[in-house]
């Protein structure tokens, strides 16, 4: 094989042309290979290996630098980097991460996994290259969905702006382009590109502008009389007049017309975009026939694509697009939003059902909740469903349009909490901390699915602001009500009775803290486990009256412990001046955490059962020695 003799884009650089394409088929099939054992991002990544190749074939990597956005499309990049025998670990706990990572390899230049960042970064790196006056060359390879959002826009605003030697490649796997049209617009690019065209148009430019009186206006003239005869075939005006030079669409899987144009533009002194037409699944056919259900994929059968792996119950997502489905119905106001994700965050039947009451604003998740905000003020109520990590992008528009005017916008938060094998990027665990301290804002997270339906009837029908935050994965198959109905707002449920620790769980932690709790009381230790359902506002008397009862309170939450469920009730505890209440935190500790199966991950950091047991012994037994300490003692225990 040819990628055998590959361990670095040095070694890639040391191989004939005319190997590039079958070498190109060689690292699709190893993609397929580990992606169907592990799972992973398969179709965004067969989708640019043949511009892999030829960004680390043409220019002098890691030296150069290459900024990828999202990460979703650099398994390839992970191939020709050094990774190739840490690749079957891929988004395995403690094995290669399923995005670019700094820490992992010298060709990774920036951390990512959020959508649209690569543009400025890239920037910033071309701008601390001129400070420090090295010659460097800094490229940025963003996607036609990224490319959507207002900080890209707002990097190539100033890129254009500030004329430095940047090159963008957009990778474009969704514009259909007439196979002429295409094959005339790639030739005319790859012409005027050359050496020659563009002193050519350099020197010609600058003797036009000599021209005493008249000059400015002819040249003008011959720019329009250019971009006329490029726009002709080519969509790239709106990046010239951004102080772009378009080049493009070039066919993505054509190495060799990917390394002529490479070649042509990359001791360009000025912005320059590539646009690169390329296709999703490339290579494999199941991924090409479908491949937003390839996108992200779970491990599947190699020969048909079938995954192996059928969830016993439904999801949580599942169980959010279905009681969608079923509210709107009744209620006519209800709209739906979501950021690029209507499948992953179980809004595809709503759109289905509902097309227009159903909006998808792309990875614009700011936009996303201020449009929102203008629905709210005209009688609608809106449900956006944007995952918990990308909520965070949204912030000020949450403080400013939503809660400061108090809206009836529900922000429902899909993959709250531990996610996996995706990683720090997508953990959604720092949501309460961002929302919970917003004024008029209310926050629920169910112990189960069946809780989930009733949540979201609950947030639909209140009149401000409210939060559902659920995580990734399957329920518990516990049985389903047939219709939703609105819990009171602000009220725990005490879901067993103790007399020695009261232990106060949100969301998914309900669970293994009920399982802790027999467990405990074999131990002797009698647990009250309180499932608070809300983060905000707290159920006030019920803590402070099991607090006074017991002395000890233990708060467990899937979330980063500064700032979430156990310091609002230490907040509660703290406001109310009891005397001798002993606390304890369990929680994730103050790091970003690594990326593993949620399993791994939540006994790692003693969030189940097991975990739970520990803590609230080893909390009970110091306790009982009578310890002087401080009327309400707020050490939290980073387990």
């Amino acid at each position: 094989m040819i990628l055998d003799k590959i361990n670095s884009p040095a070694d890639l650089r040391t191989i004939p042309e005319e190997d590039l394409t079958p070498l190109a088929a060689e690292v699709r099939e190893e993609i397929i290979d580990v992606v169907s054992r592990v799972g992973g991002h398969l179709a965004p990544s067969l989708g640019v290996v043949d511009l892999t190749i030829a960004l680390h074939y043409a220019f002098d990597t890691p030296r150069d630098r290459i900024v990828w956005d999202v990460g979703h499309q650099a398994y390839a990049h992970k191939l020709l980097t050094g990774r190739r025998k840490q690749f079957p670990t891929l988004r395995q706990y403690g094995g290669v991460s399923g995005f670019p990572k700094r820490q992992e390899s010298p060709y990774d230049h920036f951390d990512v996994g959020h959508a649209s960042t690569s543009i400025s970064a890239a920037l910033g790196m071309v701008a601390a290259r001129d400070i420090k006056k090295q010659d460097y060359r800094v490229i940025a390879v963003i996607g036609d969905g990224s490319i959507s959002a207002g900080l890209a826009f707002e990097g190539l605003n100033q890129a254009g702006h500030l004329k430095k030697g940047l090159v963008v490649i957009l990778n474009d796997n969704e514009m259909s382009i007439s196979p002429n049209v295409g094959a005339l617009s790639s030739y005319l690019s790859r012409l005027m590109t050359k050496q020659f065209y563009t002193k050519l148009r350099q020197e010609t430019k600058n003797f036009l502008q000599g021209i005493p009186k008249v000059g400015e206006s002819m040249f003008h003239l011959a720019k329009r009389a250019e971009e006329s005869l490029k726009g002709l075939v080519a969509p790239g005006m709106l990046f010239e007049d951004l102080g772009f030079q378009y080049v493009g669409p070039i066919d993505g899987h054509r190495i060799d017309h990917l390394l002529e144009t490479f070649n042509n533009i990359k001791d360009y002194t000025w912005p320059v975009l590539v646009h690169v037409v390329t296709k999703k699944g490339k290579g494999c056919e199941y991924a090409e026939c479908s491949p937003s259900q390839y996108h992200g994929t779970p491990p599947f059968d190699r020969a048909t694509g079938v995954s192996g792996k059928k969830a016993p119950v439904l999801s949580y997502t599942d169980v959010f697009g279905r009681t969608m489905v079923k509210l709107a119905e009744e209620n006519k106001a209800i709209i739906a939003i979501s950021a690029a994700m209507s499948e992953g965050t179980g809004l595809d039947k709503f759109a289905e059902i509902y097309p227009e009451r159903f909006y998808d604003v792309g990875i614009a998740e700011s936009h996303g909740v201020t449009f929102a905000c203008g629905l709210a003020v005209e009688g609608m109520h809106p449900v956006a469903a944007i995952y918990s990590t990308f909520m965070q992008r949204a912030y000020d528009q949450v403080v400013h349009d939503l809660c400061l005017q108090n809206l009836p916008v529900t922000l429902a938060l899909d993959r709250a909490g531990l996610v996996g094998e995706d990683g720090p990027t997508h953990h959604g665990v720092f949501d309460l901390a961002y929302l919970r301290h917003l004024p008029n804002m209310v926050i629920m997270a169910p112990k189960d699915e069946n809780e989930l339906q009733h949540m979201i009837k609950t947030a639909v029908e209140h009149s401000g602001p409210t939060a559902v935050r659920y995580p990734r994965g399957s329920g518990f198959g516990v049985a389903m009500d047939q219709q939703p109905k609105p819990l009171e707002i602000g009220k725990a449920e005490v879901i067993r009775d103790g007399n020695d620790v009261v232990l106060l769980a949100l969301g998914t932690m309900v669970q293994p803290s009920l399982d802790a709790a027999d467990r405990l009381q074999a131990e002797g230790i009698s647990t009250m486990v309180v499932n608070a359902r809300f983060a905000k506002p707290l159920d006030e008397e019920l803590i402070l009256a099991a607090a006074k009862k017991m002395g000890r309170v233990v708060t467990a939450e899937e979330h980063a412990l500064h700032g979430g469920f156990g310091s609002a009730v230490l907040e509660c505890l703290s406001s109310a001046r009891l005397s001798g209440v002993k606390t304890l935190r369990i929680g994730l500790p103050d790091r970003f955490i690594e990326h593993g199966a949620q399993k791994i991950l939540r006994q790692k950091y003693g969030l189940d059962a097991d975990g739970i047991v520990a803590s609230v012994k080893d909390f009970v037994e110091k306790t009982r020695l009578k310890v002087v300490a401080p009327a309400v003692n707020i050490r939290a225990m980073d387990v």
